[in-house]
């Protein structure tokens, strides 16, 4: 019987090396999250008020137990001042699952080890007297990197902070899934700024290349976008982050700025010598077209010499008036 045998790879080619997709270098860096063990849900809890008003009402009545025991006696006090005191022991255990929630933050509830739910209605609340309560703050806070310096993408060593806006979104992901998250969004945020100051040239002359002086809004979006991508395992969410120091650095600081200063001489030449050469062309033109004087392809040279002189100097020319002949 004829058997097929397995094709041979071709010598030429890998199959196990990935290939290249064309992605921009800041894109394939950023950080993929893993995904989530846990999210946060709401936790079972009840009107803290008439808890507290029952929890005084049964004390009350315990107290009055303990207080009708003595004068009764026998077996009969024995039993009022059990009674009494369970009561007044359940009381005090009830009033143990009271909280305050305030606006503007959270209670996570925690059972024996489990996470049993997060309470964000504010006021009087009531839980299992058992449970573990921990604040969250839910308030927008801000965080400002401190000032980094570092390479951009043409080696020029650059001084760059940002401030980041951001708020709590999962309480539960916030304290569980990171060991502390507000340092947890500050290495990240310092991480994420450094990563884009590093991926962009802090200024460039290429039309279709991004800039971190060039293309201030571009780069804060896709700095959020970073900053966001690395901070969702903690349960955060980036609202707002501008760029609050970008220059160069000491060292180099003067060279730039004559290199901008240059960079601006040059292009005001530029649109100097483009504007004159308007000007002399419609000078000849509208001559030819009145008729005001004939001029052969020497003089014109002449005069356009003249006029580019005029227009382009810096300093100010002095009138020759010819007395001669055009040609003297």
């Amino acid at each position: 019987m004829a058997t097929h045998s397995p094709a041979a790879p071709n010598p030429g080619t890998d199959s196990s090396e990935p290939r290249s997709t064309g992605t921009p270098i800041a894109q394939r860096a950023m950080p993929q999250p893993p995904a989530p063990r846990l999210t946060e849900r709401p936790a079972h809890s009840t009107s803290g008020l008439l808890v507290l008003v029952l929890t005084i009402v049964i004390e009350l009545i315990a107290v009055g137990l303990l207080v009708l025991a003595k004068p009764v006696g026998g077996a009969g006090t024995v039993a009022l001042v059990i009674v009494g005191v369970l009561l007044l022991l359940g009381a005090i255990l009830a009033q143990r699952g009271l909280m305050q929630v305030i606006p503007g933050e959270a209670r996570v509830v925690q059972l024996f080890g489990r996470y049993n739910g997060t309470v964000r209605e504010p006021g009087l609340r009531w839980v299992n007297p058992f449970t573990i309560r921990r604040r969250v703050s839910t308030r927008i806070r801000n965080h400002e990197t401190p000032l980094a310096k570092v390479n951009d993408a043409d080696g020029n060593p650059i001084e760059i902070a940002a401030v980041v806006v951001w708020q709590v979104k999962d309480t539960a992901l916030g304290l569980y899934a990171v060991d502390d998250f507000v340092q947890f969004v500050a290495t990240q945020t310092e991480t994420a700024v450094r990563h884009i100051a590093t991926s962009y040239p802090y200024d460039t002359s290429d039309a279709g290349q991004l800039s971190l002086r060039g293309n201030a809004d571009e780069i804060t979006e896709r700095l959020s976008a970073e900053i966001a991508a690395r901070v969702a395992p903690a349960g955060v969410t980036i609202i707002e982050s501008r760029l609050t120091r970008l220059s160069y650095a000491a060292e180099i600081a003067q060279a730039m700025l004559r290199r901008q200063a240059a960079s601006a001489v040059i292009a005001a030449r530029s649109r100097i010598v483009q504007g004159a050469v308007g000007m002399v062309r419609l000078a000849l033109q509208q001559l030819e077209e009145q008729d005001v004087v004939q001029l052969d392809e020497e003089r014109k040279a002449a005069m356009v010499s003249n006029l580019l002189v005029v227009l382009c100097s810096e300093q100010a020319t002095q009138q020759v008036v010819n007395t001669g002949s055009l040609y003297q």
